[in-house]
């Protein structure tokens, strides 16, 4: 079987592009950080690939954002018959693939490690630079209002784990603890402003006595 693997690192990017017009007979997309393993859809690719089929990614930093993952998660499918295949760097590796391949592999990835790198110390001096002119006003929020009521809802219906939940909406257990917990904040204003207005209606209410 052809099976794809697609991933972006929030849920407000499109995966769309990738892989598009390549036949796939399955597909698993993750809508979270590729920093680690640690991918639900990505566990459930691996779990699902058998001997002769091909895991078709769109390029090498969808699969892993650093060279050790990188290395293992190739090893791991080609060394139980899954031949891996990169369409971006027009690569494919098979476990059977001479030195030569192995240390371009190595390379790229390496190579896409470091850019990543630049980029984040690129971003950090932006920021430093932009609150020292009293610029900077932080990040946006992660998720929107509509998105925060889904979220609340799924995890009052208790079904699903809280490290799941927060890895299908691509946060991490701290930010989906401050989203539940300004819901019951703002419910329970909601609940107490009520009882304030039921109190002074009572109030108002002429004694017929």
């Amino acid at each position: 079987m052809r099976v794809g693997y697609k991933r972006v690192s929030t849920l407000e990017q499109s995966t769309l592009r990738q892989l598009d017009g390549v036949q796939l007979d399955k597909c698993f997309e993750d809508k979270l950080s590729g920093k680690d393993r640690e991918r639900p859809q990505l566990k459930l690719a691996l779990e699902f690939c058998r001997e002769g089929d091909v895991l078709i990614v769109h390029s090498l930093d969808r699969l892993a954002r650093n060279l050790g993952d990188l290395l293992a998660l190739v090893k791991e499918l080609t060394g139980k018959g899954v031949c891996v295949e990169f369409r971006k760097e027009n690569l494919t590796f098979t476990g059977k693939d001479d030195p030569m391949s192995t240390l371009l592999l190595s390379m790229l990835g390496a190579f896409a490690a470091f850019e990543r790198e630049l980029l984040l110390q690129r971003q950090r001096e932006g920021i430093a630079i932009a609150k020292q002119a009293g610029k900077y006003k932080g990040r946006k929020q992660s998720l929107t209002p509509v998105q925060v009521e889904q979220l609340r809802a799924r995890a009052a219906l208790g079904a699903v784990s809280k490290s799941d939940l927060a890895a299908e909406f691509g946060i991490t257990r701290g930010t989906l603890y401050t989203y539940l917990r300004a819901s019951r904040n703002a419910e329970l204003e909601k609940r107490l402003d009520n009882d304030r207005c039921e109190g002074k209606r009572a109030e108002d209410m002429p004694n017929l006595s």
